[in-house]
């Protein structure tokens, strides 16, 4: 395991057979509507930490803005790249949050266990008053924002975990997880032949399976855009520019998979979902940070990322992307992805 990858929010461990094994054992408080944990939701009292460059805290950016929590929940924005020690808040002026007032994410970790010894990852929720981080368990995080925030959704929220469709969003979500969120990371970190070639075979049997279920119907699970559509897109959104060469998944670019290319295309065009992708840092972070598999730290001046507008046909499928809510409004200037990152 490369420092960079256990600072990177992306932390895991090489196991004896060569594979790649996530290291899942995050700060587990949740901050919920009964504050059952001492952490009531409260608007104003948290800020959410994240990075553009990585898939776990794209899904918190994501969601948050669909379900319009901007307002109840400020948001830091950590730089692309970082040293083993931890992200850093290298693009606000003089290199600290103006909110928590730090210049490192690890702060936040330190300030709650002094003592804490595991990855310094995102997204993170941090008790502004205390500089303590509150939880970096990223899939209830945006689980939390659905069903906990609910006093605070704007009008028009979508509902991403209809309670009827959950047991199927989770096993959906959990098949994606393994096989695809991670599959990609157990392919680029793996330490043997046998367990690449086992991560590689999994990941494009799932991606297979994915295309088969979505080249019928629009989203994944129902006719609405669900958590489930959120955990898939930021993994594709980063397969042609990182993962098909970078991390070796290299069976197919996601534009040579049709169906698939024009799912994720129609999410990209969906507000809320392109407009939260910076492809800029997305590519820094990878190729700058992992220099265990990039040593020379060069970036790859492509792919042209302006075919993501291309129309994708997704709507003679039917569906409601938003249900019976709306889309989002237009992005806080401060949280703007510079247009020339993303389209």
């Amino acid at each position: 395991m490369s420092d960079s990858e256990q600072s990177s929010g992306e932390s895991g461990s090489y196991v004896e057979a060569g594979g790649f094994e996530r290291d899942t054992n995050y700060i587990e408080t949740r901050i919920t509507a009964d504050g059952r944990d001492g952490f009531p939701v409260e608007a104003g009292r948290y800020r959410l930490v994240v990075a553009r460059a990585c898939p776990w805290a794209n899904r918190a950016i994501i969601v948050r803005r669909l379900l319009g929590l901007e307002d109840a929940l400020s948001m830091g924005i950590c730089g692309p790249t970082h040293d083993k020690r931890s992200w850093t808040f290298d693009l606000d002026p003089g290199g600290v949050d103006p909110v928590l007032q730090i210049p490192r994410l690890q702060d936040a970790f330190f300030a709650r266990d002094p003592n804490y010894s595991r990855g310094i990852t995102v997204p993170a929720v941090v008790e502004i008053s205390t500089g303590k981080v509150v939880t970096n368990d990223y899939p209830q995080m945006t689980l939390d924002f659905s069903t906990e925030w609910t006093q605070y959704h704007r009008e028009g929220a979508p509902d991403l975990y209809p309670e009827p469709l959950r047991d199927e969003i989770d096993d959906v979500a959990e098949k994606i997880f393994h096989d695809v969120n991670n599959g990609v990371y157990k392919c680029g970190f793996a330490g043997s032949q046998d367990a690449y070639e086992e991560a590689y075979d999994a990941l494009f049997a799932r991606l297979d399976w994915l295309s088969d279920r979505l080249e019928n119907q629009r989203f994944l699970v129902g006719d609405t855009i669900t958590e489930a559509d959120v955990r898939l897109f930021t993994t594709l959104a980063r397969f042609d520019p990182v993962y098909h060469g970078h991390f070796k998944c290299n069976r197919s670019k996601l534009s040579e998979m049709p169906v698939l290319w024009a799912y994720a295309r129609d999410l990209f065009q969906t507000p809320g979902f392109g407009d939260t992708t910076d492809f800029v840092h997305i590519k820094s972070h990878y190729y700058e940070v992992h220099t265990d598999i990039n040593p020379t730290g060069i970036v790859p001046k492509g792919p042209d990322v302006s075919s993501w507008l291309s129309p994708h046909g997704r709507e003679a499928l039917g569906g409601r992307p938003f249900g019976d809510g709306t889309p989002p409004g237009e992005p806080k200037e401060s949280e703007r992805v510079p247009a020339d990152h993303w389209a």
